[in-house]
């Protein structure tokens, strides 16, 4: 007699019939279903296919379109030494022309950036508003309501994980069809044993995933792809606070949307802007990146690089895709590019997930260089084939594509070339004076400053609600807050070199009183659209 255990036994008519053909030998002597807890089965199947699901949550994507085949190897390793070796021999016998070519390229990126935001800015900002009863889409029947899983990677929180209960428990969301994942990490027994510790409510279950390499989020993330039952897969971040009615309209807009919108993203904000200098300075960058420039690219039309939380996604395209990219640091990135490779759209979504700003040094550097070395990765993995990369994105795009990378990965690396032209601001000479014309290091000093004017302008329009109008006067001094950029992509150019693959983690928790202030206010702080040189991961 053949045994079935099953956790969901109003299928089981449904899913013998799908196996009626394969099992046909077997149904011969008898059926015998068993009704098992769902923890049970799941457990059942990653013991049993441990090997294979380890296996293949590493090298889901394929090889061409993953950066798994860069490896720290010492031929690798002697020649990125020998090559800097050789740009600070040219820099010593010749350093007028290198400092000058090096300023060239430092002028001509910062244009490029002028450009690509400013037009962004304008089509956001120069859209036509949609009429009143075209704001939303009417959202399906409750009855027709899609079945959501949420995954929720965990590493080494103990200090956020009860707060992230609270935040998940207020999703406005029917509850049979809601099914939050949380990823934990088979070797990190602290965030294991915290989980332990709480009462999980039915729709919220844990999968484990097996020791191994890479130790990354997207790793993670396909492992437990295998073990979702949702149609639509959404990411939240262990401090996410996201707004209440989110699912709702994530399932709304995706019952109304073409079936080439395969992927949804929510705008990210931070629940604690004044916590210090820091903080509002980061919450200025991310309303500028997620309520001007990104929706302007949208707008524009070009391939959107993801943020790594509050994005949603249909199962079958994700599946097509390959999931992600267990070995890229900045999966999502990556994955906003893919999705725009094979024909796929993202939309932007008009709701509000809240976050905790990194509000120390040395934590903002570590995060920002994970983001800087995963672009960089991005940006040559999709370049091995730039004839191929050409014909899947197109002209525009794939112009867009370029800009956008180059200029955010050059910015910070020459930004203390682009500084220098504050001496002829402050009347003092410049190294390069005797090199060029002063009529052309004055016009490049005037564009250095015009840049400036800009950042500021985006960052007043994009804190312009009411909850953000507070940070205005700090708006101006994000001319100091840039320059910790500079020291992450020199940390993500020696990473890039020696540990690719290293995961630098971001601990979390620092200021929940700060979140839970922030999550009584969440009903109505959905107020619009979302400058920074890039999103998050």
């Amino acid at each position: 007699m053949l045994v079935c255990a099953t956790a969901r036994p109003e299928h089981f008519a449904e899913v013998m019939a799908s196996l009626a053909y394969r099992l046909r030998r077997d149904l011969r002597l008898g059926l015998r279903p068993v009704i098992v807890r769902r923890e049970e089965v799941q457990q059942t199947v990653a013991q049993a296919s441990r090997a294979e699901l380890t296996r293949k949550m590493a090298c889901r994507v394929p090889p061409s379109e993953s950066c798994r085949g860069w490896s720290a190897t010492a031929s690798r390793m002697r020649l990125m030494l020998g090559l800097a070796l050789l740009g600070l021999a040219l820099l010593i016998a010749h350093p007028a022309p290198v400092l000058l070519a090096l300023t060239g390229w430092a002028v001509l990126t910062l244009v490029l950036a002028m450009i690509l935001k400013g037009a962004a800015a304008l089509r956001h900002l120069g859209r036509k508003a949609p009429l009143p009863e075209a704001q939303t889409d009417l959202p399906p029947p409750e009855a027709e309501l899609p079945e959501i899983s949420v995954l929720v990677p965990l590493f080494r929180e103990r200090r956020i994980a009860a707060a992230l209960l609270k935040r998940l428990d207020r999703l406005d969301y029917p509850r049979d069809r809601l099914d939050v994942v949380l990823v934990l990490e088979e070797a990190d027994e602290v965030t294991r044993t915290t989980i332990r510790d709480l009462t999980l409510p039915p729709w919220i279950r844990c999968v484990v995933v097996p020791a191994g390499a890479p130790q990354t989020k997207p790793r993670a993330m396909n492992y437990a792809l295998d073990f979702c039952r949702g149609d639509i897969i959404g990411i939240y971040d262990a401090e996410d606070a996201p707004d209440p009615d989110q699912l709702r309209q994530v399932a709304a807009r995706f019952a109304a949307a073409p079936a080439e919108v395969v992927c949804l993203q929510g705008a990210l904000d931070y629940y604690n802007p004044r916590q210090n200098w820091l903080a509002r300075c980061f919450t200025i960058e991310y309303n500028s990146w997620f309520r001007l420039v990104l929706p302007g690219m949208a707008g524009l039309g070009f391939a959107i690089p993801l943020g790594g939380t509050t994005l949603f996604m249909r199962r079958t395209a994700l599946e097509i895709l390959g999931g992600w990219d267990a070995h890229n640091v900045t999966e999502d990135a990556d994955l906003g590019i893919r999705i725009a490779r094979h024909g796929f759209r993202t939309e932007l979504l008009d709701t509000t997930t809240r976050e905790e700003a990194a509000c120390h040094p040395l934590p903002w550097v570590k995060q920002r260089s994970r983001w800087l070395k995963g672009y960089i990765v991005t940006y040559l993995v999709h370049l091995r084939r730039p004839a191929r990369l050409y014909r899947d994105l197109g002209a525009w795009r794939c112009l867009g594509f370029h800009a956008h990378f180059i200029t955010a990965v050059s910015q910070f690396m020459l930004a203390p070339l682009l500084w220098s032209f504050w001496l002829m601001l402050a009347g003092l000479p410049h190294p390069l004076l005797t090199l060029v014309p002063p009529a052309l290091l004055k016009t490049c000093a005037v564009l250095f400053f015009c840049a400036e004017v800009q950042n500021i302008t985006f960052g007043l329009i994009a804190t312009r609600r009411a909850e953000h109008r507070h940070l205005w006067p700090w708006v101006p001094t994000m001319h100091f807050y840039y320059p910790l950029g500079c020291l992450a992509v020199y940390k993500a150019l020696y990473e890039l070199v020696v540990k690719p693959f290293y995961w630098d983690k971001t601990q979390h928790g620092h200021s929940l009183a700060g979140a839970a202030s922030s999550a009584a206010r969440t009903p109505d702080a959905n107020q619009g659209p979302p400058a920074g040189q890039m999103p998050s991961s």
